[in-house]
């Protein structure tokens, strides 16, 4: 587990088509996961403050 995030922000050397797709296809599963953790948490910390 620690592996993955000493990785984060790595800059890897692909060498083949598959390679590149392989990568960036982790990068954007790593953008939507932050999107979807993200976004509800920022609707929330907005709303919140209209209320008060």
């Amino acid at each position: 587990m620690l592996e993955i995030f000493q990785q984060i922000g790595e800059v890897k050397s692909v060498y083949t088509m598959v390679d590149f797709y392989q990568y960036i296809k982790g990068v954007e599963y790593l953008i939507c996961l932050a999107f979807f953790v993200g976004f509800p948490l920022l609707y929330r910390h907005i709303h919140s403050q209209k209320d008060k």
